[in-house]
């Protein structure tokens, strides 16, 4: 697991760094959100969440399943004291409470989710009533898209297949099937050329904050 985290680690920071300030942008500009808790699900060395803590006044946590994921977000860490905190947890029961994110941002790791309705429900419960997720697999910007794509295929010859395959698990309609599954009570899917994001919200006054 540690090879693999430090290969996953040296891709995140050689070819995709560029989208992570990007998409923390975007995430904080379409939420309103720029203080409180936020979580980024699945944050493998932890670029996202450090992106987050810079462009705002939010706290951050740093959630991956792979310890040796979020030793390395430790390290990532080092340079944000107290503003990113690393967490070793799975998506489908994360130790964090109710009620108390105001916006969580993952990208990427949404086609790797074994259930994905009970990740969505585990998404709805910690998110505070008022609070905004994001998770999907946008590249930022079409020019990003683009300019990650040209890299990874002098990587990987494989590249666009591997693309479609990890997509293919996870289609706009597959995702609406899947969220209506859930139960969230608040959800659409944004489709855009760079990428696509499942958008939940949840109500100031939620089901579940009664």
């Amino acid at each position: 697991m540690r090879k693999s985290a430090e290969g996953f680690t040296r891709i995140a920071r050689e070819v995709f760094a560029p989208i992570y300030p990007v998409i923390a942008e975007q995430a904080l500009a379409w939420s309103g959100i720029r203080d409180g808790v936020a979580l980024d699900l699945g944050s493998g060395p932890g670029l996202l969440s450090i992106a987050l803590a810079q462009k705002s006044k939010l706290s951050v946590i740093a959630l991956d399943a792979d310890p040796a994921m979020s030793r390395i977000a430790q390290k990532t860490a080092a340079g944000t004291p107290g503003r990113v905190v690393p967490v070793t947890g799975d998506v489908h029961c994360m130790p964090i409470r109710d009620n108390i994110v105001s916006l969580v941002v993952s990208r990427g790791s949404i086609y790797f989710w074994e259930d994905r309705p009970r990740a969505f429900s585990e998404i709805e419960r910690i998110l505070r009533p008022g609070g905004v997720a994001f998770v999907g697999g946008s590249f930022g910007t079409p020019a990003l898209r683009e300019s990650i794509f040209t890299r990874m295929r002098r990587r990987n010859p494989d590249w666009d297949r591997d693309v479609a395959r990890r997509s293919g698990r996870a289609t706009p309609d597959a995702l609406r099937v899947e969220l209506a599954a859930s139960g969230v009570a608040r959800a659409r899917i944004r489709e855009e050329e760079e990428g696509m994001w499942v958008e939940i919200q949840k109500d100031a006054i939620s089901r579940r904050a009664r």
